[in-house]
């Protein structure tokens, strides 16, 4: 009998292998004969669907003005949510760590995996497991694959390589449909002075590969500690080369050279940093400044640092918001960048700890002055810095 049971076994394995080619055939032919990227979207997830045996599939898009991802298409989720749905990019969400990682995310069940926050989404919809790969483009993330369950599962490697398959025909057809004969535009937009635009996009491009390569690594690092002193420093060093990675996202050409825009940068550092906390909003007004790279990573760490500072010590288990406000022409060619809270203040023992030297050091990098003022209403931090490019 054990022996039968055995053979039926591996019978099994071998039909699934079977569908799972049978289905990514139909992929193939499908991304060959569509001309519409949304159809072919809707189209893909219900052949993934059929392929994995489960009833919710997504792909999720990147984006950077936003630092969130997108639900592009999907199958299994409540009217409305294609299209319009969010998730973070944090490290502590499933699809986010793929995303930035660049490498595949199983979840058993949440419950038994402290690394990852269940999204409010995820619990509408009853989802307790999932499985998903990132979608490459030239070694880059572009967006995430991932399909949901409702029951504890135990996704096996047969399926991240199905989905890894199946993520690189996405890929594929992206290639067509978003950067058509990229080889031959390149040649024509370095011929016709256009390179300015064409080479920063492939620099993005390559500097994105390298930072999921280290975030990968910092996560790899992060498994191997249960101190969580030792996991807290590794986060923490990880949101910082997340606040680097999304300056260059935020990147465009001018004739002087590559500048930041510094508002639209600052949006999507207080969204990435919302996603990861629970309790704390943001409030952030930001007039449209532009600032070098070099400038406006600063500035940015700057933010990051000081947010992450008021959501550790000012607010306990209380719910609180954070004010940013980024406001140009002040006094004589100068820019304020202002992040309050409405906590209970910081300790006298915080105030001169590494967190505020680190970010002293920042200002001086770009000849701007800190100010912070902290009581029981709250704590307001004040950067002031010349609008230099």
């Amino acid at each position: 009998m054990k022996g039968a049971s055995g053979e039926q076994g591996g019978e099994w394995v071998l039909e699934k292998l079977r569908r799972h080619i049978r289905i990514l055939v139909d992929i193939g032919r499908l991304s060959g004969e569509t001309g519409d990227f949304d159809r072919f979207l809707g189209q893909i997830v219900v052949q993934i669907a059929r392929a994995v045996e489960i009833h919710h599939v997504k792909i999720l898009r990147y984006r950077p003005e936003t630092s969130d991802l997108l639900l592009l298409a999907g199958v299994g989720w409540k009217d409305g949510a294609v299209g319009a749905a969010t998730f973070s990019i944090g490290l502590r969400s499933a699809p986010g760590r793929a995303y930035q990682t660049a490498e595949p995310v199983s979840i058993k069940e949440f419950g038994e995996d402290n690394d990852y926050l269940r999204s409010d989404f995820l619990k509408e919809h009853g989802i307790v497991s999932l499985s998903n790969v990132p979608i490459l483009i030239d070694g880059a993330a572009w967006g995430v694959l991932e399909v949901d369950s409702t029951t504890p599962r135990d996704f096996s490697e047969d399926t991240t390589e199905f989905l890894t398959a199946a993520a690189a025909l996405i890929a594929i057809v992206l290639r067509y449909t978003a950067r058509p004969d990229q080889e031959a535009r390149l040649i024509e937009a370095l011929a016709e002075a256009q390179n300015r635009e064409v080479l920063l996009n492939e620099m993005q491009h390559r500097v994105k590969n390298n930072f999921q390569l280290v975030l990968s690594s910092i996560s790899i690092q992060k498994r191997r500690y249960n101190d969580p002193e030792a996991r807290r420093a590794l986060d923490q060093v990880a949101n910082r080369i997340t606040a680097i990675s999304l300056a260059h996202d935020q990147l465009a050409p001018r004739q002087e050279g590559q500048v930041v825009r510094l508002g639209q940068y600052i949006r999507a550092l207080c969204s990435a940093i919302r996603q990861q906390v629970d309790q704390v909003e943001f409030d952030v007004e930001c007039d449209e400044l532009e600032l070098s790279i070099d400038r406006a990573l600063p500035v940015g760490l700057i933010l990051n640092e000081t947010a992450m500072n008021s959501i550790k010590h000012a607010f306990g288990t209380s719910r609180g918001t954070i004010r940013v406000r980024l406001v140009g022409g002040v006094g004589y060619g100068e820019a304020r960048l202002t992040v309050s809270d409405d906590g209970h203040g910081i300790q006298g023992a915080h105030q001169n700890g590494s967190g505020l030297k680190l970010i002293a050091s920042l200002a001086r990098q770009i000849g701007g002055a800190i100010n912070q003022e902290s009581n029981e209403s709250g704590t307001t931090t004040t950067l002031t810095f010349p609008l230099m490019r």
